[in-house]
């Protein structure tokens, strides 16, 4: 049983807020070690199953969990990628060097058409990132017109030839990436009237509508957020009345300790299990007053935030390339996707997109592969359990009736149990996480303003925190049934084993 005193939520089911955006589900996949290429895109005469050289078995489990969007080609490497190096003959295709991450020869063997036939094998929406660091703005401006016009015009005309009649629907750009640190090591003030010079020529054909993100700052640099406020803001004209921006973006990365030396990914203590969780629970801080500098200038919430990189960095894995960003995946990766899921939620006013570094083989990776064999990470479980909050309304969970099992780290004081929850078409969805190592923790779910008919139990956890999924034992950790008493005068009192995600869903009379 439980260590400590039970700790009470109410929740409020006949009371939805904000909708949480679909795309708070979003990914990433970036020409970084084995992402694209053995990850992604194995080639047509692979004997690896594939449909047009992209891996069946990644498209299928991607499918699985519903992911609505992918940024691509980075990153990084985005900043010093020419979109034309990448269409045409793949034999015609010149060759680069990806000096960012291996310093490997790049063959641009995955290029536009690749990267759209992905989308579309996914049915998931995709969100291209434009090179601002060493690109020119007709370069960017003849990217959009390739992907998205029809007609006669000369972009059209290059997309036929190379194979594509019809133009593909691109919702999102990226205006640079990163454009403080590897995008360009830019001043805020320069890169704002920089991204508004590239917006300006970013047109939207034949009735695309173009999402345009701004690159924002790095972690705490609220300075850069409320540059880009100042300067982006609501500034069209007569001839091109849309609004210059509709999100500026945030970087923000989970680790233990410092940046340098990188901590392995499998063998921590529990001092390091803690200091990544405390590292976890900051990206609520951020979110919160990145949005607070963001409301002086737009109060209305038309401008929204966009977390395009975030997840856990840890040493590569031994003897593998260390510019490749190999880590594995455990239980305490899982955990770090599920406070942050639910911070996501909190904020479902402002934040409108999150992209998961990175969709295969890279840092947090939902999906790692080792020739023809796919492994599912914990954190592709927390994708799977959580995607009933997709597009569903936020009810807010609130602690009440004593204070929540806490844990000092450092300088803070982190709470050990983390939940958020959601509604949607007469039914709805509670994530609930004990982070704490070692001590199971009782919640009581006090649930108000609706009959609940059924409750469904699901549990990510395993014996150690450290237990990760192998070619071996690709099932140690996957979700399992989990037990729940039914709900007994309106509340439902749940026992959260240590270190695990538990997930209830209600069906609602």
């Amino acid at each position: 049983m439980s260590e400590t005193q039970p700790s009470t939520a109410v929740i409020n089911l006949d009371v939805p807020g904000h909708t949480i955006s679909k795309h708070v589900y979003g990914h990433f996949a970036e020409h970084l070690g084995h992402c694209i290429y053995d990850g992604i895109f194995v080639g047509e005469d692979s004997p690896i199953p594939n449909v047009r050289g992209i891996r069946t078995d990644v498209v299928d489990a991607l499918k699985a969990i519903e992911i609505p969007n992918l940024r691509w080609p980075g990153g990084c490497f985005a900043d010093e990628y020419h979109w034309r190096d990448g269409v045409g003959p793949r034999s015609e295709r010149p060759t680069v060097v990806n000096t960012h991450w291996g310093d490997v020869v790049e063959d641009n063997s995955f290029g536009t058409h690749e990267f759209m036939d992905l989308c579309e094998q996914l049915g998931t929406d995709p969100y291209i990132c434009g090179n601002v660091g060493s690109g020119t703005v007709r370069e960017m401006a003849d990217w959009v017109e390739y992907l998205t016009r029809s007609g006669s015009a000369p972009m059209s005309e290059l997309r036929r030839t190379n194979g594509r009649e019809e133009p593909w629907k691109v919702p999102f750009w990226g205006i640079g990436n990163e454009s403080w640190g590897c995008g360009g090591n830019m001043r805020a003030e320069y890169y704002a009237d920089l991204a508004r010079q590239y917006s300006t020529y970013c047109r939207e054909h034949d009735g695309n509508k173009l999402y345009k993100i701004a690159g924002g700052a790095n972690i705490d640099d609220y300075h850069w957020t409320e540059t880009l406020m100042k300067t982006l803001g609501d500034l069209g004209c007569g001839c091109n009345p849309r609004h210059f921006f509709d999100a500026i973006s945030l970087h923000y990365y989970t680790y233990p300790g410092e940046w340098e030396p990188k901590q392995s990914a499998t063998d921590f203590d529990a001092e390091t299990y803690y200091d990544t969780m405390r590292s976890a629970w900051q990206v609520d801080e951020l979110l919160t007053r990145h949005g607070n500098v963001m409301d002086v200038y737009d109060p209305s919430k038309r401008i929204g935030l966009v977390l395009d990189e975030w997840g856990t960095w840890f040493a590569v894995e031994p003897g593998t390339n260390p510019g490749f960003l190999y880590q594995q995946n455990t239980i305490r990766d899982a955990l770090v996707a599920s406070v942050h899921f639910d911070s996501f939620h909190r904020h479902a006013d402002r934040l409108v997109m999150a992209n998961i570094a990175q969709t295969v083989n890279v840092l947090q990776a939902v999906l790692l592969t080792d020739g023809d064999t796919l492994i599912k990470t914990p954190t592709y479980h927390v994708f799977e359990m959580n995607k009933g909050h997709q597009d569903a309304q936020l009810l807010q969970l609130s602690w009440i009736g004593g204070a929540l099992p806490t844990r000092t780290v450092g300088n803070r004081e982190i709470p050990l149990v983390s939940g958020s929850a959601s509604t949607t078409a007469g039914r709805a969805l509670i994530s609930l996480s004990n982070l704490d190592l070692e001590a199971s923790h009782e919640v009581i779910v006090d649930l108000r303003g609706h009959r609940v008919t059924d409750v469904a139990g699901r549990i990510l956890t395993a014996g150690a925190v450290h237990a990760h999924n192998t070619a071996d034992q690709p099932d140690a950790v996957v979700p399992r049934s989990f037990d729940v008493a039914n709900v007994t005068d309106g509340r439902l009192a749940i026992e959260l084993p240590a270190h695990s995600l538990v997930t209830l869903e209600l069906t609602l009379g």
